[in-house]
């Protein structure tokens, strides 16, 4: 019971910052200008009910995804940890068209329906989000930890619901600066988590007998 707490608050911490839900409220505003407030609820819920959605299906399916292109545990962890980090620095140092790019908002104007795009996919559940979803199943043991992760990918899907709701209330209380502060915060953990991810994974490439052996073995010839 235990291990299966544990799984489920990992999948949840390492998820919450690059989900981030506080950022993508403002992108959700703006793209929802002119919707009644009934219109942009059901928007909020459809967003986060794709977003859970798609990382349950990638949870689901990663073993297979693997197994298809042959990728190794470490292999996913180091290339998770990449992506992850990467999109850390972006949010340590931000691009301010790339926060909220002019196209993006022109697009949606005219989008009828802007929850799987671009509030799901690929803001809420983008290609962080799936790599830290594959690399957390990875070291799944069993259907319980699995269970539990998609317990907490759940829980990320209502707090970003939650977020979505009082978007309002979240950008007019944080302001300008407030939400230029809480992006930084969380791109210094997804820095921290991305680079976690490439530690273990190289640890456990060096481990692997196929890697140290063929070390050892012309060590031992120069002796």
């Amino acid at each position: 019971m235990q291990d299966w707490l544990t799984a489920a608050v990992v999948t949840f911490v390492g998820l919450l910052p690059i989900a981030n839900p506080f950022s993508t409220a403002v992108v959700f505003l703006t793209i929802t200008e002119g919707f009644d407030e009934a219109r942009r609820m059901q928007q909020a819920r459809l967003a986060c009910i794709y977003m859970a959605c798609v990382l349950w299906v990638f949870l689901a399916a990663g073993a297979l995804i693997m197994a298809f292109f042959g990728i190794s545990i470490p292999g996913v962890r180091i290339a998770g940890g990449l992506i992850v980090a990467r999109v850390g620095f972006g949010m340590l140092n931000p691009e301010p068209e790339a926060q909220l790019p002019s196209d993006l908002r022109e697009e949606a104007s005219h989008i009828r329906d802007v929850a799987f795009t671009p509030l799901a996919m690929p803001m809420l559940s983008g290609p962080g989000s799936i790599a830290i979803t594959i690399s957390t199943a990875a070291n799944a043991d069993g259907l319980g930890e699995n269970l539990a992760i998609a317990a907490g990918i759940g829980l990320v899907a209502f707090v970003s619901f939650l977020v979505l709701r009082a978007s309002e209330r979240v950008v007019g209380y944080l302001g300008a600066t407030g939400m230029q502060a809480m992006s930084r915060i969380m791109g210094f953990l997804l820095v921290c988590v991305g680079i976690q991810f490439v530690v273990v994974g190289v640890q456990e490439i060096m481990s692997e007998p196929g890697f140290i052996g063929p070390i050892v073995e012309a060590i031992q010839g120069v002796r």
